[in-house]
């Protein structure tokens, strides 16, 4: 029995018990809560719903509490229900009901812990989206990791992703990357407000193995030359680098494509007519303050060019024409004041505020030797992704990266992900799996092959550490579900450790397979079983993180 089936059954038995005394039975909750107390004296499951709900049907919270206990008691599958403190229930499974999460996981294999909350929603997951004026720094990085994860969790709970980077090939940033080129190619140094670096240097000289006659070109011609293949090379490495790093998108949406088609032009002329946009000191605003943001926007400069956000509000129209019902932006820390605007921008366009969210990601930070690292070998002034693989490759960058609530800025330890010790979350999952990989073959090698489900007996899976790993493994779908619903995978690499550790305390007091001339017993062949549903939902999550589950450590 999973954790949802129980909390299914805890519902239908208030219910039982709500219609036998004539009460509202519309009182309980949708989804009834069910949790694993902190003490395991308690239970092996607790609920507070007769608290939730007895004061709305004019009963003391201990009777219904204790009427609820005796209909559950008298369930399938429940061993007690219990009435602690002023209405809560701790419940105990009976073992075989229990282990039936096992034969589940087995069951369902790749597919276990998966959902359909999200079933018919089309997601544009927006992240990265790094300037192509060099490198992906840590923040960008960070992005990658946590952005691929998230993907990947919303897609496993029945959404259609659509991976998406905005490549910003238009604006000042472009203007001074194609000056930094210009100069490091005339042998001089960077613009003030330039970029350096080892890289603008190789790229530079990329551009003159290209285009031998670059700098020869009239000054509009040699800049336009240095600018298109500066910045497809820099884009190009980019993209390179994320693939490297696991991370591959699905469109590539050009800036510039945006005003070239003339969109940019056509949603500011419409929002003119519709009153959305108003004119004062010669400039064109939009009245975000209407819908919650801080200030109005100007759209239009009084020179006549767009401002930035211009292309933000043809770019959202462009997304929601493309179908998508949520178009979610994953943002650096410095882009706070984003949230309100792009929701803003999104009900003067005439949708709902909710089509839009904004993730803001906070700082990242390299640790060494107890001291911060900030050098790179080829940007100078940043250390990029290339810099962090190079250091822990790349499962140990991922995962890192995306164990932590992005709202919260990170210091990576280096040396730590260097151990191939406990005190390294990536490698004290990663080995549990190993580790569980290492039985199967020893057992196969001993000539024991796993049984059917229905020839293993699960109610032998008494002890209290394997109580413990199957409630453990049968938490997997409802973390799931909340890792979508938050939007938060951190989730799940906190839950991998609690896995790993249930796991790797099963073990130590657990003999899985026989010794000497032992033959193997039926524990033998329910153990093996709880095993393989362990590695199978340490795969499972190893993989919604984009990090590998190796078999040999």
């Amino acid at each position: 029995m999973t954790p949802s089936a129980l909390a299914d059954l805890v519902r239908s038995s208030a219910v039982t018990v709500l219609e036998a005394r004539g009460l509202d039975t519309g009182v309980l909750p949708e989804q009834v809560t069910v949790e694993r107390p902190r003490n395991p004296e308690h239970g092996d499951y607790a609920t507070n719903v007769a608290l939730q709900v007895a004061k709305k049907v004019g009963m003391a919270p201990r009777e219904l509490a204790d009427a609820l206990a005796a209909e559950l008691a008298a369930a399938d599958g429940v061993e007690s229900a219990e009435v602690a403190g002023p209405g809560f229930l701790n419940l105990r499974l009976a073992a075989d009901a229990q282990g039936e999460i096992v034969n589940r996981v087995l069951a369902e294999g790749e597919a276990f812990g998966r959902g359909d909350a999200l079933a018919g929603t089309r997601i544009n997951l927006e992240f990265v989206s790094a300037n192509p004026t060099g490198p992906i720094h840590l923040g960008g990085t960070r992005w990658a990791a946590v952005g691929d994860a998230l993907g990947r969790v919303l897609s496993a709970q029945g959404a259609e992703v659509t991976r998406e980077y905005y490549f910003n090939d238009a604006g000042a940033q472009i203007d001074r990357f194609v000056s930094s080129l210009l100069a490091a190619a005339q042998g001089q140094p960077a613009p003030e407000d330039g970029y350096a670096g080892a890289y603008i240097d190789e790229i530079a000289k990329a551009v003159l193995a290209e285009e031998p006659g670059a700098l020869s070109l009239p000054e509009n011609e040699c800049r336009e030359t240095f600018r298109r293949i500066g910045v497809g090379l820099m884009f190009e490495e980019i993209k390179q680098s994320l693939h490297e790093f696991g991370t591959d998108f699905d469109v590539f949406f050009h800036e510039d494509s945006l005003h070239s088609s003339g969109k940019v032009a056509a949603v500011v002329e419409e929002l003119k007519e519709t009153g959305a946009l108003y004119e004062s000191e010669g400039a064109w605003w939009m009245r975000t303050t209407d819908q919650g943001d801080d200030k109005d926007r100007v759209v239009i400069k009084s020179d006549g060019d767009p401002a930035y956000i211009a292309g933000d509000i043809a770019y959202l129209r462009d997304k929601v024409e493309r179908g998508f019902g949520l178009c979610i932006y994953m943002l650096g820390a410095d882009h706070h004041g984003y949230i309100g605007r792009l929701k803003a921008t999104a009900v003067t366009l005439g949708y709902d505020a909710d089509v839009v969210e904004v993730l803001i990601g906070q700082m990242v930070n390299l640790v060494s030797g107890g001291k911060p690292v900030r050098m790179s070998k080829r940007a100078g002034t940043v250390v990029t992704l290339e810099d962090l693989v190079e250091a822990v490759g790349v499962d140990a960058a991922r995962y890192e990266l995306t164990r932590y609530s992005v709202d919260s800025s990170i210091d990576i330890d280096l040396d730590l992900l260097r151990k191939h010790t406990n005190e390294n979350p990536v490698f004290y999952v990663q080995y549990a799996h190993a580790r569980l990989a290492s039985l199967q073959r020893n057992a196969a090698e001993l000539g024991i092959e796993r049984k059917p489900a229905d020839e293993v007996d699960l109610g032998l899976l008494s002890h209290p550490r394997e109580g413990d790993l199957i409630r453990t493994i049968g938490e997997f779908p409802s973390v799931l579900a909340k890792a979508a619903e938050l939007r938060e995978p951190h989730r799940i690499a906190r839950y991998l450790e609690s896995l790993a550790s249930a796991y790797h305390k099963f073990y130590d007091v657990a003999r899985v397979l026989p010794q000497g001339d032992e033959e193997p017993t039926d524990l033998t062949f329910a153990r093996l079983a709880l095993c393989e549903a362990a590695r199978q939902v340490l795969a499972n999550g190893l993989s919604l993180l984009g990090v590998s589950a190796p078999e040999r450590m």
